[in-house]
């Protein structure tokens, strides 16, 4: 009878399915090619703070690429002319001129890093984008040059110091950036509101730049769940990074008013690429197959860590009768330093998903645990679990597999 009303016949309510089918797919691929264009180029006008503030321009300008490889920034071979990799590969290319430094930019090959250069070649303007921190490559051509790998972790990239290069910022605030180290960003030390660097808490305490593949189905992605994925990437892209745009949070009383809005528009696309970043697959040989199951036994059993650390994604973050707030923890209850979560609109943490955990060491939100042994050891000690160090050798390889 539904059929006669509307006019249809069941062929064609197929057909319209299908079509509708495919209408969604390409309507959520395209999103997904949006996203990863962001993700990777799109610096939501932050040369307001990178070159206007910072003056990094300038800083950048003198340095040559073997320094910037050296501070963990990327370069994508993707993006280099076949003429240049040959150049590379024979060695004929002079890493410790700056010169080159400033080619790269111009090619758009160094990821997250984007430059302008002008007629005279000259580094005109310098932005990041989300790809600085999240990105890694593989090593394919020679060290720091290879493919993207986009949602790795650069636990390479020293942010700090790079910031500590602006020829505006006094010895004791450089002194404090150059604290931070390898693979480590402080996310509440400050925010820009589009002219000042605002403090925020002092003494700066970084933590562990994360990757950010294998985010769909977690729902919260920072070690305090402040919020859902596309708020702290609104806080990140507005408060940090120091796009364009407006962000509030009354929990904390942060309030950041730019128009126009370059983040806000973007955050729908990004996020589903965030969700297609698949967690890396632990590379055969790496771990020991018959030890990692029964370190497998152990995690379900008597090291009870799946009582936190549940599947499919190895966290409760979403345990809650509410989806839309997160599960935590007391820093307490695990044992965590609470100076960090008391910085934060939860006071708590989450309990971080197990993904890929080979791919980015050290563990802890602080980077306390410099291996996994490390730690095994940590919760062996908190919760009384009285491990043998067989059993904690066969829990670090079921880890490892993960």
């Amino acid at each position: 009878m539904t059929c006669v009303i509307f006019g249809f016949s069941p062929a064609s309510w197929a057909d319209k399915a299908d079509r509708e089918k495919t209408n969604v797919s390409d309507s959520t691929e395209q999103k997904q090619s949006e996203g990863q264009e962001i993700f990777r180029f799109d610096t939501f006008g932050n040369e307001q703070l990178w070159t206007d503030v910072l003056r990094l321009h300038e800083a950048i300008a003198t340095v040559d690429p073997a320094t910037a490889l050296a501070v963990g920034l990327k370069v994508d071979v993707d993006a280099l002319p076949k003429e240049l990799v040959a150049a590379l590969q024979a060695g004929q290319v002079d890493l410790k001129k700056p010169e080159v430094t400033v080619e790269l930019l111009r090619l758009n090959a160094v990821v997250g890093v984007k430059g302008s250069v002008d007629e005279l070649g000259r580094l005109a303007t310098i932005g990041v984008t989300c790809a600085l921190c999240h990105s890694s490559v593989d090593d394919s051509l020679a060290p720091g040059i290879g493919k993207r790998l986009d949602g790795w972790a650069n636990i390479d990239l020293n942010v700090g110091a790079i910031i500590a290069l602006s020829p505006v910022l006094d010895d004791a605030t450089k002194a404090e950036f150059n604290t931070w180290g390898p693979g480590k960003y402080d996310p509440v030390r400050h925010y820009f509101d589009g002219a000042n660097i605002i403090p925020l808490n002092s003494p700066s305490q970084p933590v562990v730049i994360p990757s950010i593949y294998g985010l769909k189905g977690v729902g919260f992605e920072t070690y305090t769940a402040d919020g859902p994925i596309s708020y702290w990437n609104s806080y990140v892209g507005i408060g940090q990074m120091g796009g364009k745009g407006t962000f509030t949070d009354p929990r904390t009383g942060l309030t950041i008013e730019q128009t126009p809005d370059l983040v806000t528009p973007k955050l729908p696309a990004l996020y589903e690429y965030q969700l297609i970043l698949k967690t890396p697959k632990a590379e055969a040989g790496s771990f020991d197959r018959a030890a990692a199951q029964r370190g497998k036994h152990l995690f379900r059993n008597k090291a009870t860590c799946d009582t936190c650390h549940q599947p499919p994604h190895f966290t409760d973050v979403v345990r809650s009768p509410n989806q839309q707030e997160p599960f935590l923890h007391d820093p307490a209850e695990v044992g965590a330093d609470p100076t960090y979560a008391n910085k934060s609109a939860t006071k708590k943490y989450r309990t971080t998903p197990l993904r890929g955990l080979q791919k980015h060491p050290p563990y802890f939100h602080d980077g306390s645990a410099a291996d996994l042994l490390a730690v095994v050891n940590h919760y062996d000690k908190h919760f009384g679990l009285s491990l043998t160090e067989e059993e904690k050798a066969d829990l670090v390889e079921y880890l490892k597999s993960i």
